[in-house]
C-alpha cells in the first residue's frame, strides 16, 4: 500500500521548523504538512521558501499546507495560495466554514459553498488542489455532509481529509472513511479516547489496523497518512508513534 507516512507540523507548535524536520526524518517519516498558524503564515512567501528548503535538506517532502482558510465572506485565498506555492505544496487543507451542518442557515451554507468554489477555481489555476478538514463545527462534520459539500462545490480541485470522529467507535469511524474513500486525499492520524484524551497510537490499534485494511482495498488509497498530535505534545513520543504508523501502513 503506497501511503506516505508523515507529520502535521501543528503537532509541535512549540518547535521551530528545523527541529521538526529533523524529528520527522529521524522518526522515518517521509512528508510534512506545514501549518499556517505558526510555522508558515499565509502571505509570507519568503518564510515558506525557507521552510521548503529546510524540509528538502532533511530528506523529506512537503505534502500539503495546513491552512485555516474558513471559506467565509471577505476571506482571500490568494495569500494562502502564495504560501503554498512558495512551500511547494500541491494541496491545501481548508475548512468548510465555522458552523456545524445542522446549525448553518441556508444563507450561511451558500456563503461557504460559494467561497469554496471560488477558492478551488483559483487554486486549480495554479496547479494546487484543496482538501476539506473533516471536522465538527463545519459543514464537513460527518461523511454524508462532507459528500454533500463536495457535490455542491463540484470542483475537480477539491477533495477531503478524513480523521476518526471524536468518540466514535472503531467500526463507525472506519465506516465513515469507507463512505468517503474515493474522495480522501489524506488522513490525520491520532488515537484519542474516549473523547479528546491523547493516547499512544497503539491504544487504538484495532482502529488503525481496520483503516489500513480498508484503504488497501481501495483502488486509490489516500496519498498521505499524517500524525497529528502525540501524547503530551512530547517530541520524544514521535519515534514510537511513527513506528506504529509505519507498521499499520505495512
Amino acid at each position: 500500500m503506497n501511503i506516505r507516512p508523515g507529520l502535521c507540523s501543528v503537532t509541535f507548535r512549540q518547535l521551530d521548523p528545523a527541529a521538526i524536520a529533523v524529528l520527522a526524518a529521524d522518526a522515518g517519516l517521509q512528508v510534512i504538512e506545514w501549518g499556517g498558524d505558526v510555522h508558515v503564515p499565509p502571505g509570507d512567501a519568503a518564510r515558506a521558501a525557507e521552510v521548503a528548503r529546510i524540509t528538502a535538506d532533511a530528506g523529506l517532502a512537503v505534502c500539503s499546507y495546513g491552512s485555516y482558510f474558513r471559506a467565509q465572506a471577505g476571506e482571500d485565498i490568494a495569500p494562502v495560495l502564495d504560501s503554498a506555492e512558495a512551500l511547494g505544496a500541491d494541496r491545501i487543507r481548508v475548512w468548510a466554514g465555522g458552523i456545524g451542518s445542522a446549525d448553518a442557515t441556508a444563507a450561511q451554507r451558500v456563503e461557504v459553498i460559494d467561497a469554496l468554489a471560488g477558492a478551488a477555481e483559483h487554486a486549480g489555476r495554479r496547479g494546487i488542489s484543496l482538501a476539506l478538514e473533516f471536522h465538527g463545527r463545519t459543514l464537513a462534520d460527518d461523511a454524508e455532509q462532507t459528500l454533500r459539500v463536495l457535490a455542491e462545490v463540484a470542483s475537480p480541485h477539491l477533495s477531503t481529509y478524513w480523521q476518526p470522529t471524536v468518540s466514535a467507535p472503531d467500526e463507525v469511524a472506519v465506516a465513515e472513511y469507507e463512505r468517503l474513500a474515493d474522495r480522501v486525499s489524506a488522513v490525520h492520524v491520532f488515537s484519542w479516547w474516549p473523547v479528546a484524551e491523547r493516547l499512544p497510537l497503539t491504544a487504538r490499534a484495532s482502529l488503525w489496523t481496520a483503516f489500513a485494511a480498508a484503504a488497501a482495498a481501495m483502488p486509490a488509497p489516500p496519498r498521505d497518512a499524517l500524525l497529528e498530535f502525540v501524547p503530551g505534545d512530547d517530541p520524544a513520543a514521535l519515534a514510537a508513534e511513527a513506528a506504529a504508523l509505519r507498521g499499520y501502513l505495512g
